[in-house]
């Protein structure tokens, strides 16, 4: 028996010319096609699910690392970190952290799927298809216009364009809405974000902690006031610029492929895949970037800021061409930065436009040319009038899916953008959340080193709510990080009216903060009513926006005024007291006059306008941190007499010896670690320091008595 013969694996060409072998592999590719195309589907979809699966592996291995990462944090502390920001900067990247940082914003902006958010989404995703099928309609009437142009048809071609004028309406309609719903979502995303950090940053005394205890946040206000903005627009912008090029790209590549075949878009996909993979190798870092520029934005702000608020200061010491010096500096060095990012995007634009119009519009120019050269199997015959509707067509919807998927490349751009204005949006809310959970980090420059203070620093004490005030074994700690008391102790009741003194830099101030709730307790217990029973008044009194009658019942609105009972009449007996009633005759407005009161009333004005507010308020504790420095003995007398009548123990910092006398108690700092704190007898305590000065007079004379009694021993 003869032996069979197989049939040879490879293709024999009969034909062995270039032309001839060309037509045979068509030839042999269109009897082969349904195969073809199979194969070509089943590799992409075996492709995207091994994609899949490695994202998803990817994932688990940063959830892993993301774990010791917490875990390694929980074990040290960073209140004494020299890196907490002057460390290696936040690498702003499309990472795991970007899309858990997005996330968590999306929830904010987006709270829920029955949110207004959610509504103009879903009606914004509903015009986004409806503006694609336009497009669908509008380039199949071109070809059809272009093919009565063709063929000499007048009547068909004046039809055709009464048509496309008609379509015109909703098309137009639909963008209209587009750049509504954009700039309205925009918005929504900016009031929702803000709230809720307005919320965080209310409260808790948030504020204070970023600006005081904490230094990784440095012009909150440029987050707050121009980041939030930037984010909310980009995130708006960016869901348009990228969900209409996807929807756009997958709906004419589908109508593509029913014309051309599946093939030739799936190997002109490939190449422009691959194209696209080395434009964003070669893309720069453009989130990086934006968020350098941002940051220095901010401090160039802040330091106008700065010059705005110490303006007094600045003018008496002539240092008006230092601070010349330092927002020059701030400006070119954001110049330069911008720069820099100008000169980058110039050279990746170049490239952008190289490849996108003209690379893959070539590519396009020959998809589209494959129904006229190559006759695909079920494709009826056509003549030139309807070679060039088809022609026209593919290319139409060719360009559209072209300038789609050109629009998607430039959203990484976008995207990357985004990245930035997200990661600094999100460290602002990192570093409020850490600040609520007593978590601080800050650039510490102790004197004597903060590795002997390591100890103290990481430790935290409690602090228990109680009628009276009691500290046991607290450590007073500087905000540079010294320990100036290790452990203070001494208890006050009510009406016991304590007087602090002692050299700057002992611990006056850090106790006071305790106090009130501003900085942590290291160590030891705090005994201490709520925070309502305690009431500051500083040397130099804030005085917010608003009326008269907001100054004295500040932070109390009208409403709690009236629900408290209190009256207008009230008000005016309170500033008889302090002796301002003239207050209300400087102006016709009466208690609704409003004026920069900072401005409008000198330093003993304003210090009476704060004793007025503590008469309001009556709070059962007032610390008073140098309050009485620019008003005479007798308004001094007045203040401390009326405060003791309402039941206000008074806590007082003061070098004037005039405020002994109202005072019960005393706890006086040396400035090197000790302290003593006992019964104050105002009396008896002048006659020493009387005793005592007398005494440094005499001693001050000793070296000339001795000088002279040399001499005339002398002669």
């Amino acid at each position: 028996m003869a032996p069979s013969l197989s049939k040879p694996v490879l293709p024999v060409f009969r034909d062995r010319t270039v032309k001839g072998i060309i037509t045979q592999l068509t030839s042999m590719y269109l009897d082969n096609r349904t195969r073809i195309s199979r194969a070509v589907y089943i590799t992409l979809f075996v492709a995207l699910v091994n994609r899949v699966r490695h994202a998803i592996a990817e994932q688990k291995a940063a959830s892993v690392r993301d774990a010791v990462k917490r875990a390694e944090r929980q074990g040290t502390t960073s209140s004494t970190s020299d890196d907490a920001s002057g460390g290696k900067k936040k690498k702003v990247e499309l990472n795991r952290d970007f899309f858990r940082s997005l996330l968590r914003l999306l929830k904010i902006v987006v709270p829920g799927w029955r949110s207004k958010e959610t509504r103009l989404l879903i009606s914004h995703s509903f015009f986004l298809v409806l503006r694609t099928l336009i497009s669908l309609k509008v380039a199949a009437m071109d070809g059809a216009i272009v093919k009565a142009l063709v063929k000499g048809n007048g009547r068909e071609f004046i039809t055709r364009i009464v048509y496309w004028m008609l379509i015109a309406v909703p098309a137009t309609f639909t963008n209209s809405m587009l750049s509504y719903h954009q700039a309205e979502l925009s918005l929504k995303y900016r009031t929702r974000l803000t709230q809720y950090i307005h919320d965080k940053y209310l409260s808790q005394l948030t504020f204070y902690g970023i600006s005081a205890l904490d230094d990784r946040i440095k012009n909150p206000d440029q987050l707050i006031a121009v980041d939030v903005a930037k984010f909310s627009n980009s995130l708006a912008e960016l869901y348009s610029n990228l969900a209409k090029p996807i929807l756009d790209m997958t709906i004419y590549t589908f109508s593509l492929s029913k014309s051309v075949g599946g093939e030739g878009v799936v190997f002109m996909s490939l190449l422009v895949q691959l194209s696209a993979n080395v434009m964003r190798a070669l893309t720069p870092p453009f989130g990086k970037y934006v968020a350098e520029e941002a940051r220095l934005e901010g401090e160039f702000r802040f330091q106008h800021s700065r010059l705005i608020d110490h303006s007094e200061e600045v003018a008496l010491y002539a240092g008006h061409e230092a601070e010349k010096d330092t927002l020059d500096k701030g400006y070119f060095t954001l110049i330069k930065h911008v720069n820099y990012i100008l000169r980058r995007r110039f050279y990746h634009s170049f490239m952008e436009d190289f490849v996108i119009k003209y690379f893959w519009g070539a590519l396009g120019l020959m998809l589209c040319s494959v129904p006229v050269f190559v006759k695909l199997p079920g494709q009826l015959q056509m003549n030139m009038g309807d070679r060039t509707e088809t022609f026209v067509t593919n290319r139409r919807m060719l360009l559209s899916a072209s300038d789609a998927f050109g629009r998607i490349m430039f959203s990484y751009r976008e995207i990357m953008e985004l990245a930035g204005y997200t990661s600094r949006v999100s460290s602002l809310l990192e570093v409020m959340d850490d600040i609520q959970n007593g978590h601080f980090e800050k650039k510490l420059v102790s004197s004597s080193g903060t590795e002997d203070n390591e100890a103290v620093l990481k430790g935290r004490g409690k602090v228990v709510e109680s009628r009276d005030i009691e500290f046991i074994d607290v450590p007073i700690i500087s905000p540079n990080g010294d320990v100036l008391v290790k452990a203070l102790s001494f208890k006050l009741r009510a009406g016991d009216h304590l007087l602090v003194v002692g050299p700057n830099g002992c611990g006056k101030s850090s106790l006071f903060r305790i106090l009130g709730g501003l900085w942590p307790v290291y160590g030891g217990t705090v005994h201490k009513p709520p925070f309502t029973d305690i009431f500051y008044i500083p040397q130099r009194p804030y005085l917010s926006r608003g009326s008269l009658r907001q100054q004295i019942i500040y932070p109390d609105g009208l409403r709690t005024m009236r629900a408290k009972g209190v009256s207008d009449a009230d008000l005016l007996a309170i500033l008889k007291v302090l002796n301002l009633e003239h207050l209300l005759q400087l102006y016709p407005e009466g208690w609704d006059a409003e004026a920069e009161w900072r401005d409008v009333l000198s330093g003993g004005l304003q210090q009476r306008v704060a004793m007025a507010r503590l008469f309001y308020h009556k709070p059962r504790y007032a610390i008073l941190d140098e309050c009485t420095s620019s008003v005479t003995l007798e308004t001094e007398k007045v203040m401390y007499d009326n405060a003791k009548a309402l039941g206000i123990t008074l806590m007082t910092v003061s070098h004037r010896r005039s405020l002994w006398k109202y005072h019960t108690h005393i706890l006086q700092f040396d400035g090197q670690g000790k302290y003593v704190f006992t019964k104050l007898d105002a009396e008896k305590r002048l006659e020493l320091e009387d005793e005592k000065e007398d005494l440094d007079v005499l001693l001050r004379q000793v070296p000339e008595l001795e000088r002279r009694i040399a001499e005339l021993t002398a002669e």
